[in-house]
C-alpha cells in the first residue's frame, strides 16, 4: 500500500496566518494614518512659509512695497526672468491649490493707490496685505493653518481662512514656534 505525503498548507493553517496578518494590519493602520496626517501638516506649514517668502520677495522686487493678491500673480515670472516667485504647483493652480491633503488659498484686497507691478498687475490691483490658509481635506484630523503679512503662521482646530486678517493676529488660533 502506498502512503501519500501531504505537502502545503491545510485550511486551518491558512486561516491562522490570515488572522495574524489581519491583527497586525489593525495595529499598524491607525499609525499609518497619523503619520500621513503629520506629513501633510508639515507640507502645509512649509507651503505657507514659501508663500510668506514669495510675498516678501514680490513686495521688495516687483510690487513697489505692495503684495500679490493671489497665487497666479506669484506664479508669474517678472520680465527678464524665467523663475516665478512661487513653485508652479501653486502658481499655476488658480485661486486655490490642493497639496498633500490641504487646500491652499491666498488673497489680498486690491488697494486703489497701488502702482502697476513688474509682472503685469495693473494700477490698483496689488494689495497692502495678504492672508493665506491651509485647510485640511482629511476630516478625522483637524489641523488648520493660516498666515498673513505679519509672517507668523497660526494653527487652530477650525479653519482660519474667514477669521484671518491681512495684517494683524487672528482672533482664534495660536502661533507656531
Amino acid at each position: 500500500m502506498k502512503i501519500r505525503n501531504a505537502q502545503g498548507f491545510a485550511l486551518i493553517d491558512m486561516i491562522f496566518v490570515s488572522g495574524i496578518v489581519g491583527l497586525l494590519c489593525g495595529i499598524a493602520l491607525p499609525n499609518l494614518l497619523r503619520a500621513k496626517q503629520s506629513a501633510g501638516a508639515a507640507s502645509a506649514i512649509g507651503t505657507l512659509r514659501a508663500i510668506n517668502s514669495a510675498e516678501l520677495t514680490y513686495a521688495l522686487t516687483c510690487g513697489s512695497g505692495f503684495y500679490a493678491p493671489d497665487l497666479p500673480t506669484l506664479g508669474t515670472a517678472p520680465p527678464g526672468s524665467i523663475e516665478p516667485f512661487i513653485s508652479p504647483d501653486l502658481g499655476n493652480a488658480g485661486a486655490t491649490a490642493t497639496k498633500s491633503g490641504y487646500l491652499i488659498r491666498l488673497e489680498g484686497t486690491p488697494y486703489a493707490g497701488a502702482p502697476a507691478t513688474c509682472n503685469g498687475l495693473a494700477v490698483g490691483d496689488a494689495a497692502q496685505g495678504f492672508k493665506a490658509a491651509a485647510d485640511t481635506t482629511m476630516p478625522p484630523y483637524a489641523r488648520f493653518f493660516g498666515t498673513n503679512a505679519s509672517g507668523t503662521i497660526y494653527e487652530d482646530t477650525a479653519s482660519l481662512w474667514g477669521a484671518m486678517p491681512e495684517v494683524d493676529a487672528p482672533l482664534s488660533g495660536s502661533p507656531l514656534h
